[in-house]
């Protein structure tokens, strides 16, 4: 479906100069939101194409909200698919999430109720995403801390959405682990209840726990041991797949990051050293 491969990490502005320049040590492709770039002039363009000389680019998308009432914005999907066009973006991936209502941003990834009908709402609104944008859509499993009027399993319901609208995972491993422990589930068991072959993408990412049975999915944190152990957990269940290391805020010195990186560059590739399982 693509060709980005390796360990990746998100291309931010504190740290855009230091990703340019590495000469040793770098990342295999950048992500961006491209909700940030478009229709961006001056400095920060020349900036986001002068990493696109140096890295593959891939792009993780904010604000699509693909489970809306709302009908689809196509006015911002024209924009979009001419920012993934002229980067030549063939890896874009969004949340399972929705984000507006009435015309309203909510500036908040916001949890979908576990409920067929939500199922058959989005399985339709991907496929016309997909014509309309003519590449695959990847959706993430996100982090959420209420569960509204389920009818289904959390990954029940995000196994019927891949299935039913033929759509690809993007896996987010801390997502799973934040999730798992604040609703007291086995993150293992979440893991392989999913249709592990859909998955295109991992995210890695540190969280922050703020009581003893709250964490809150930051992205301003290390990675810790617990999640690193469930990502070395899964990859064999896995084809192998791009892996990006996500640190939106609190971003430590590189070499700091840099560690995390090469860290999760070693677990991938003792991993699937091996044939893959599917």
């Amino acid at each position: 479906m693509n060709t980005i491969t390796g360990t990746g990490i998100g291309f931010r502005r504190d740290i855009a100069d230091e990703i340019i320049s590495l000469e040793d040590g770098k990342p295999d492709f950048i992500e961006v939101a491209p909700e940030n770039w478009m229709g961006l002039g001056g400095y920060w363009r020349k900036k986001l194409d002068e990493a696109v000389e140096k890295y593959p680019l891939v792009c993780h998308g904010l604000s699509l909200s693909i489970g809306s009432p709302d009908p689809l914005d196509m006015d911002f999907l024209n924009e979009l698919k001419k920012f993934l066009d002229h980067y030549q973006v063939s890896l874009y991936s969004e949340h399972l999430s929705y984000s507006k209502c009435d015309n309203a941003h909510l500036y908040d990834l916001l949890p979908i109720p576990f409920r067929q009908d939500a199922v058959d709402h989005i399985a339709e609104r991907i496929r016309v995403v997909q014509d309309f944008l003519e590449r695959p859509l990847i959706l993430e499993n996100v982090s959420y801390y209420t569960p509204l009027a389920p009818e289904m399993k959390e990954e029940e319901f995000v196994s019927a959405i891949l299935n039913q609208s033929d759509c690809r995972l993007l896996l987010d491993v801390n997502n799973v682990y934040v999730n798992s422990f604040n609703h007291t589930y086995s993150s293992t068991d979440y893991i392989n209840a999913l249709p592990l072959d859909r998955v295109a993408y991992i995210h890695m990412a540190g969280h922050e726990q703020v009581a003893p049975d709250l964490i809150i999915d930051t992205h301003g944190q290390n990675i810790i041991d617990p999640v690193y152990q469930l990502f070395e957990e899964t990859l064999p269940k896995l084809n192998p797949v791009p892996v990006l290391l996500e640190r939106d805020f609190n971003i430590p010195d590189w070499p700091i990051l840099q560690n995390e990186l090469s860290r999760l560059r070693s677990i991938g590739q003792k991993a699937w050293q091996k044939s893959p399982t599917h």
